[in-house]
């Protein structure tokens, strides 16, 4: 899983050149990025505390994710927060197609599994519409 900070090497096409390391974390940041940008997701989830889902900033989208990089492979977990009202099974295959065409398109690995975990549901904010406006501002 990420926690290992180790690099995975891709051969480059020119053998002679050498190799390309890209490190863990880097996949599970396209993987986190790629996640967000599905219409639905609210944003990623850092796990369960306390029985409530934790939902990241942009800051950190590798956060709610664990990759597990071969040689030649990965397989992705994300830990998602969808809005309210959307098609659960719907978002989480934009997910994994996105996912997908994002680290095969920038690391040039095959992506053999995407997990999606959707950990909670996000409401649009309705404060105050019921509360009488206030007479101070």
């Amino acid at each position: 899983m990420a926690d290992n900070k180790r690099d995975i090497v891709v051969m480059t096409p020119q053998e002679g050149l050498g190799g390309i390391r890209i490190a863990d974390d880097v996949v599970g940041v396209i993987a986190g990025m790629a996640a967000t940008e599905v219409p639905g997701v609210a944003g990623m989830s850092g796990g369960i505390g306390g029985g409530i889902a934790e939902m990241l900033g942009r800051k950190n989208l590798s956060k709610g994710v664990k990759v597990e990089v071969g040689e030649k492979e990965a397989a992705v977990d994300l830990f998602v927060i969808v809005e309210y009202g959307v098609r659960i099974p719907e978002v989480a295959s934009q997910i994994q197609m996105n996912v997908k065409r994002a680290i095969e398109g920038m690391t040039g690995l095959s992506v053999v599994e995407v997990n999606v975990h959707v950990q909670g549901v996000a409401f649009a904010n309705t404060e105050n519409k019921d509360e009488e406006p206030h007479r101070v501002r």
